[in-house]
């Protein structure tokens, strides 16, 4: 058999569906343009892309018809030669809903292969979060803002052609730049995203991971029962109800911190997450009782703390709370783990307010947050904004 190509895309799920489709069938299209065979196909089906749970699309490629047979017998390719990073919030990674916990963005990319993530930051931001591995690999920046094409609006800010010029740089044995003009002009009819292409293809670059290096964090991950350890007849087992707990400075107990499932975290399904100040939170409760995940601590002092395991990012304790600037949304690419705020706070309360003051700040407004389509024409509204910064690069 012949040689076998396999891409992932991870994407945020409804947010970037759209985006991550044409991104996989444009690989296949320009392949075809060498005389490749390919399929695409995506990972998951309805459900979890509705909260905006990382998922995967998927291409695979070979010279021949049997070696493609054979790829696609696999429910998804173990290895890949590129994985594309379409969100860079996700190189915290992925799957914290399925099966095996957390999985890190570069999973199942082949030992000196390429993690391609679309981004602002550059390469030191991104592996303070991107996690360790064992072999060396290489990281490469398609430098723009985070595209948020889904499944109902589409915003066509050419990240799809951008993505595949830079691909055709990376993993030049799958298809040539050539192949992807190709490809745009035939199919897509758009000689300005010949321009984009080739503007990606030549600016991309990547840099060397070495083997340990990244974020040392302890993935969360945990063991399905075998069959022979489970427990005689049909059972669910019963979830405790949580209680009080203690202060970390005084002392004191108090509060109520609800017991959750510690099979069942959603913090990679986070675009942003919220910060609270806690100095003029009113406790009028309104977070703590809109939260759709529950996500909010009861504290001894009576204020509320965001349980950053639980929370998914939706943004909903801000838009209830009624004191200004009390809860704000702040990007998840600013945070490097997921420890009390109100822990923080107590232990050092001056220290607090300034780190906050600081966060708050790089805070987009509502209005403008790319991931929330607030009405009808915000996408498009966006689109040139996003074109401009991928022609400065």
């Amino acid at each position: 058999m012949g040689q076998l190509f396999a891409v992932e895309v991870i994407y945020r799920g409804v947010f970037q569906k759209t985006l991550a489709k044409n991104i996989t069938r444009g690989i296949v299209l320009a392949a075809h343009n060498e005389g490749k065979l390919g399929i695409s196909f995506g990972r998951y089906g309805d459900s979890p892309e509705r909260n905006g749970i990382p998922a995967k699309s998927f291409a695979i490629v070979a010279h021949d018809e049997q070696t493609l047979e054979a790829g696609m017998a696999q429910y998804e390719p173990k290895q890949v030669d590129l994985t594309v990073v379409l969100d860079d919030t996700l190189c915290k990674g992925a799957e914290s809903w399925a099966w095996y916990g957390l999985q890190p963005a570069h999973h199942a990319l082949k030992p000196g292969h390429t993690l391609l993530v679309v981004s602002l930051e550059d390469a030191p931001s991104l592996l303070k979060n991107i996690h360790r591995r064992e072999e060396p690999y290489k990281l490469g920046i398609l430098k723009g803002v985070t595209s948020f094409s889904g499944m109902w609006v589409y915003k066509d800010d050419h990240t799809d052609v951008r993505v595949l010029g830079a691909i055709a740089k990376a993993v030049p044995e799958l298809f040539s730049l050539a192949a992807v003009e190709k490809f745009i002009l035939e199919k897509l009819k758009n000689s300005l995203k010949v321009t984009s292409a080739h503007t990606a293809f030549e600016r991309f670059a990547t840099v060397e991971v070495k083997a340990g290096e990244g974020n040392p964090e302890k993935l969360f991950a945990f063991g399905k029962p075998r069959w022979e350890d489970m427990r005689g007849g049909v059972s669910i087992k019963g979830q405790p109800q949580g209680g009080p707990y203690a202060d970390p400075v005084s002392g004191k107990v108090g509060g109520f911190r609800p017991a959750r499932n510690e099979l069942f975290k959603k913090y990679s399904t986070r675009t942003m997450r919220p910060v609270v100040n806690f100095s003029t939170c009113t406790k009028c409760t309104l977070c703590w009782l809109n939260c759709p995940d529950a996500s909010f601590d009861v504290t001894p002092d009576g204020t509320y703390d965001a349980n950053l395991q639980a929370c998914c990012g939706c943004g909903i304790c801000e838009e209830v709370c009624p004191v200004k600037n009390c809860i704000s949304m702040v990007n998840e690419s600013e945070f490097h783990d997921n420890d009390s705020q109100w822990a923080k706070f107590r232990e050092d309360k001056n220290s607090y307010l300034k780190w906050l003051e600081t966060t708050i700040a790089k805070a987009e407004p509502i209005e403008k947050r790319s991931h929330g389509f607030r009405y009808r024409g915000q996408y498009q509204e966006q689109a040139p904004e996003a074109l401009e910064i991928a022609k400065k690069g």
